[in-house]
């Protein structure tokens, strides 16, 4: 039997976890941007018998460490490109720390106050810092991808109403067909709630775009004409290869004569708005009825941090409050936080956010947004200076696409990409992913984590550019 914690066994406890923590981060900086072993490997270290026995806390969260450590990727160091994933900044990770040993449940105000109330006041800085009517309601949830799917749950729920129907009481069985209108190139996340929604992934008015995965605009104005009943349009801010955004003053109008609820997606480009040098790229995004964006990107918060905003707080509520006779009510002046997601138990997600933002105040939010931006920018102006080496991409935000062999025939373009992606990997001085770009390979590289310096992009274009030069010299000599 192990025998419970005390004061010192916590403390104990507790310090060995910081300084577990702190020892990896310090080695961030100073080992490969490649997890050492691949998960085969690793369930092979982490394969046993649950014990009969207990075992020690402190053993416990030592064997922890060591078994975990070759697995971990290096998502917070400053050369990993290879997903839109921030640097989960000291300070918010300090903060949940806290959250976690606080251990409240963040469902209602009674239960928690102080969670509570500093979602209140985080939910209005993070409206102000992105430019966004005031009166809107903000849920923290997980990330984007329940972000998008809580606010298109207001969004059926809203439109349906309109049309004389309570899917909230009722369902779908029996309810007016919704139109959907969609980007051909929005995220895979934004299809997979319309899909957890019952309103279809593959039933959507998918519409086309341009070679940077705008929607176009004709190609919408002719969609949302067929449009007859109710209608949910959903734009995008940053798309997840080029960063591109939709043509918001434009759109928005053209589904407003339609009565339609006009969703945003902005995971990562919303933050655009913190930025008067980027700002430029989202006319008339305040427009819309809803948005969704996450904190474990530009904000650099831990993961678990995502917030859906609604400009109808009642259409918000309405589709998310959870109510029970054991559960105490709040007035109009006290903010469940339950009432804004699809979780009733959940981590007090509002203190990291609030730490991260009090401590890096609005200039610092800014200067998230421009250094990644300018960091972007010198990569892009580096590689494309190099034979053979092509920037897909217009480069408008964070977002990098790069073709090798750009000069060569497209399947020999294709496989030196494949070819140069994999080299980088493995050698693990930075790391970039791979995708498939209009039918032929890209090397995907995005810039968000604050530690990405001018300096590490410069080193890290000098890289990419050596090891492409070294395949290609491989290929052709083959």
């Amino acid at each position: 039997m192990v025998s419970g914690a005390t004061a010192v066994t916590t403390e104990r406890l507790f310090s060995m976890a910081a300084r577990l923590a702190s020892n990896f981060r310090a080695s961030v900086l100073n080992r490969p941007h490649r997890p050492a072993r691949d998960y085969a490997a690793s369930v092979e270290a982490f394969s046993e018998d649950l014990p009969k026995l207990g075992t020690d806390m402190e053993d416990v969260l030592a064997l922890l460490a060591e078994k975990a450590d070759p697995g971990l990727h290096l998502m917070a160091g400053p050369r990993f490109f290879g997903w839109v994933i921030g640097g989960s900044h000291p300070m918010g990770v300090a903060a949940d720390f806290l959250t976690s040993a606080w251990g409240q449940n963040a469902g209602n105000h009674t239960a928690s106050p102080s969670a509570a109330a500093v979602e209140t006041i985080a939910a209005r800085w993070l409206l102000d810092v992105l430019s966004l009517p005031p009166g809107c309601s903000v849920g923290f949830v997980t990330g984007a991808t329940v972000a998008n799917f809580t606010c298109l749950a207001a969004a059926r729920s809203q439109v349906l109403r309109h049309a004389g129907w309570d899917a909230d009481a009722k369902g779908l069985f029996g309810a007016p067909p919704v139109s959907v209108l969609i980007g051909d190139d929005a995220h895979t996340t934004v299809f997979s709630a319309l899909q957890f929604l019952g309103l279809g992934h593959d039933r959507v008015v998918r519409v086309a775009t341009d070679e940077q995965g705008r929607i176009d605009n004709a190609s919408f104005a002719r969609s949302i004409a067929e449009v007859d009943g109710p209608a949910i349009v959903i734009l995008q801010a940053g798309q997840i290869n080029t960063g591109a955004f939709d043509d918001f003053a434009s759109l928005i109008p053209l589904a407003r004569s339609k009565n339609a609820w006009i969703h945003i997606d902005g995971a990562f480009g919303l933050w655009a708005q913190a930025s008067s040098k980027t700002r430029h790229l989202t006319p008339g995004v305040d427009q819309a009825d809803s948005w969704a964006t996450d904190g474990h990107k530009w904000l650099q918060t831990p993961y678990d941090s995502g917030y859906a905003i609604v400009r109808d707080e009642t259409a918000h509520r309405r589709a998310m409050t959870i109510a029970a006779s054991y559960l105490p009510l709040a007035n109009d002046e006290e903010r469940d936080p339950s009432h804004y997601v699809p979780e009733l138990s959940r981590r007090a997600r509002g203190f990291p956010t609030w730490a991260m933002m009090k401590h890096l105040g609005r200039d610092g939010i800014t200067a998230l947004v421009d250094n990644a931006c300018d960091a972007t920018a010198l990569l892009a102006e580096r590689l494309s200076g190099e034979p053979g080496i092509a920037v897909i991409n217009e480069v408008v935000l964070n977002q990098l696409i790069l073709r090798f062999g750009s000069d060569l025939p497209p399947e020999q373009g294709d496989h030196l990409t494949k070819n140069t992606i994999f080299r980088l990997q493995q050698e693990g001085s930075m790391f970039a992913g791979g995708a498939n770009w209009r039918g032929r390979q890209v090397m995907r590289l995005s810039v968000i984590n604050y530690q990405t310096t001018p300096d590490i992009a410069s080193e890290v274009a000098e890289t990419i550019i050596r090891t492409y030069r070294a395949v290609r010299s491989r290929q052709n000599s083959a």
